[in-house]
């Protein structure tokens, strides 16, 4: 996979190309970062990126120009890289997403459809924000990590690229990883022990240590459902249980009162 980035601060991306999972995706190839900084494309002594917004009011937003220009190279970038790797039609372009409050929020199924593309850009907000007028000319997209803001769209840019690489074929150790990640099958994770057997005077479920597959694949089952009924209900109100589902979970459910009762 291709990603532009529109951003004011490449260098703030060697936390995502040099460690981990990441970093030995990029190292291998199967995500390719290119950078596009509105500051090389301004055209005023002082290479500014900024203007006060009309109207008005605290802070200031990107300038215009240099962002419309930064945007249009690395579109441009991408769609001619593919065209002469992938022989891809000349009119094929690569989407463009900005990272945004405002914009869908992410999840799971996103990710998957998003992961999917061979090449996309995201432009990184800073300030204030973007013109309203390059949002609806330059940006085909907005993605939001949720509702809260942060100081810009390079943070959210990277919890996005790790969430891609995961999805990409050798990125990952073992190819069943992602298929066992949290929200993979729209539920939360099991709970996960580890060495030492005892930790704080809390030993490990007994199950887990039983080496019997299927009796571990139902506590699995069971404590993803309960583990999502309890910290994240919503996820459950449209999911669709199978008969053991719904029968695991009302097990889970009715030992957790018991237990509360007891207390």
């Amino acid at each position: 996979m291709h990603i532009g980035l529109v951003t004011l601060f490449p260098e703030m991306f060697v936390a995502l190309t040099g460690y981990g999972i990441t970093g030995r995706a990029c190292d291998r190839g199967l995500m390719r970062l290119q950078y596009w900084n509105p500051r090389d494309f301004s055209t005023d002594k002082h290479r500014s990126v900024d203007d006060k917004p009309f109207g008005g009011g605290p802070g200031m937003l990107m300038k215009t120009g240099p962002l419309q220009a930064a945007i249009g190279a690395a579109r441009e970038g991408l769609r001619s890289q593919a065209l002469s790797e992938n022989g891809q039609d000349e009119h094929d372009s690569p989407k463009v997403a900005f990272l945004s409050p405002q914009g869908k929020r992410l999840d799971q199924q996103a990710v998957e459809m998003l992961a999917a593309r061979t090449s996309m850009v995201l432009v990184c907000g800073r300030y204030q924000g973007i013109d309203a007028r390059v949002i609806d000319s330059d940006i085909d997209e907005e993605w939001s990590l949720g509702d809260f803001v942060l100081s810009g769209g390079e943070l959210a840019a990277m919890a996005l690229i790790d969430a891609l690489i995961r999805y990409q074929p050798g990125a990952l150790g073992g190819e069943d990883s992602v298929a066992q990640d949290s929200f993979a099958n729209g539920l939360l994770h099991s709970p996960q022990y580890t060495r030492p057997q005892t930790v704080a005077g809390k030993g490990v479920p007994d199950v887990l240590l039983s080496g019997d597959h299927e009796a571990i694949r139902v506590w699995r089952l069971k404590h993803s459902l309960g583990n999502t009924w309890l910290k994240r209900p919503a996820l459950l109100q449209d999911k669709e249980l199978s008969t053991e589902q719904r029968q695991l979970l009302n097990e889970y459910i009715a030992e957790y009162q018991i237990q509360e009762q007891a207390r």
